[in-house]
Formats: structure tokens, sequence, C-alpha cells
């Protein structure tokens, strides 16, 4: 069926190329965030499902990451799941991946690299000499490429992670700057940590090995410290440098930034 013809699961059809597709999927967007405002992840998780025609979750399969990958198995089993080996990641995390997308059953997961790493980082010290450099080019562009065959993607972001994500809603328009809009799905927007480590207790969940070993958040491991007690969970990360995010997540085309607004 070409795509043009395509149906959503409620009747409508699919959104549309073009600057009116960022007012569709504005008025998507605010339409579900409203009809799911006191529900649970799962409902968010399924309405995203319904809702969103291509569809795809991205996890790092970090710290936190098995809460929901957990509740995606349960949910749809076969959902894509875009993992990305930047090859500067722990030892620890791919070992991780592997055994956890097999306890459970992921049956889609796609591993994303980036491309000629010999030719623009041949002796791996692109991080040293420029950090936000070398997450556009080990993550942020691998994955904007993996996305476009997506029409949203599924993000494991929480408000208490960070200020700049204190208003994270469940449900936005991302407008990247070569690649046509899109909606961004956070199931556990409203979490906490210890909701986080409540789930994983309850379900009897594998933690990732570095957790116990005082690394609350995770990323590649020249970038990533351990976290004192009483510190923000994410201050082993990019330790030093004013830098909080990879750049992954955008507003309005733009790598959010410290201070910025989501």
């Amino acid at each position: 069926m070409p795509r043009d013809q395509l149906t959503l699961p409620n009747g409508e059809k699919i959104l549309p190329e073009g600057p009116d597709r960022v007012a569709a999927l504005t008025r998507q967007v605010e339409k579900l965030n409203d009809g799911l405002r006191h529900h649970s992840a799962t409902d968010v998780l399924r309405a995203a499902i319904d809702n969103v025609p291509n569809l795809a979750l991205v996890s790092s399969f970090g710290a936190e990451s098995v809460a929901l990958l957990h509740l995606a198995s349960m949910v749809k089993r076969d959902l894509p799941v875009l993992f990305i080996d930047t090859e500067m990641l722990f030892a620890e995390t791919l070992v991780y991946q592997q055994e956890l997308s097999e306890r459970l059953g992921l049956r889609n997961v796609q591993t994303i690299r980036a491309q000629d790493v010999a030719e623009k980082d041949p002796d791996g010290t692109l991080h040293l000499r420029d950090p936000d450099a070398c997450c556009a080019f080990r993550k942020t562009v691998p994955l904007q490429h993996a996305l476009e065959g997506f029409d949203g993607w599924i993000t494991g972001r929480k408000r208490f992670q960070s200020g700049t994500r204190a208003s994270l809603p469940f449900f936005e328009v991302e407008t990247p700057a070569n690649a046509p809009a899109r909606i961004k799905v956070n199931p556990l927007a409203h979490w906490q940590a210890s909701d986080v480590s409540d789930y994983i207790d309850e379900n009897r969940l594998p933690r990732h090995p570095l957790v116990a070993q005082g690394y609350p958040s995770i990323g590649c491991a020249p970038c990533t410290t351990k976290v004192k007690p009483g510190e923000d969970p994410r201050a082993g990360r990019w330790r030093n440098i004013e830098k909080e995010e990879c750049g992954i997540h955008f507003v309005d085309g733009k790598m959010v930034r410290t201070g910025a607004k989501t």
C-alpha cells in the first residue's frame, strides 16, 4: 500500500509531509498529552504504538534502561530497538545489552554505529579535543540516519534527570534540521528515581553491573565517571565541562544545552 494511503489505527490518514506535518503532529501530540495526563507508562506506550505508524525505541542499555525495555517487551516484543554502539562504550554495557535482549525476548534489536571512524577519529581522541563533535559523530548523526525511516521514537528520559528535562511531557514534536518532523515519546517522564528502582526490584530485572560500582548514569567510558553520594545522578557525565546532553535530543533542530527550555 502506498505510504500516502496508509491509515492509523484510529482511522486517520498518515501524517502529511512538508510544513503541514508539524501542525498535524502538534495537534496529535496535544491530544495525546491531554488524554493521557494521568495514565501509566504502559498506557503511554500502547497509545504511542497505536497512534504512530512507524515507531522505534532508542536505548543505551544503560543504568535505568531495563525498566523501559521490560515495559516495551510486554507491550510489543518485536518493536524495533535501536542501540547505538559508539565503539567507546564500557565492555560491561556490551555484555549487558546482549544478555538483556535475550532475557527479555527482544526480537528486533538493531545496532547502530558511526561510519568512517578510521578517517574521522583515527586515534580515538576526538572526545578530548571536542566532546560535542565526538558525540555528534559517534551518536547523534548515526541515530538521525537510523531514524529517517520512522515517524516517531521512544526515549527513556525522565524529568528528575536534569534541569533541562524538568517539564518533559509524554509526547512532543521533534523537528530535526535535515529530516521530517516526528513524534518523540517519553513514557517514563513522570517517574522518579525511586520508581525506576522499585520497578526493577519488583520485576526482578538485572541491573547494569556498573550501577553497583557508583555509576547511576552510564555513557561512553572516557566521558563517564563515578558519582559521589549527594551528587546529581548525571554529574558523572562529561564532568567538569559545560555539557549535559550528548546531542541526541533536540529542540527546534538544535542540540539541548545547559539551561535550555524543553
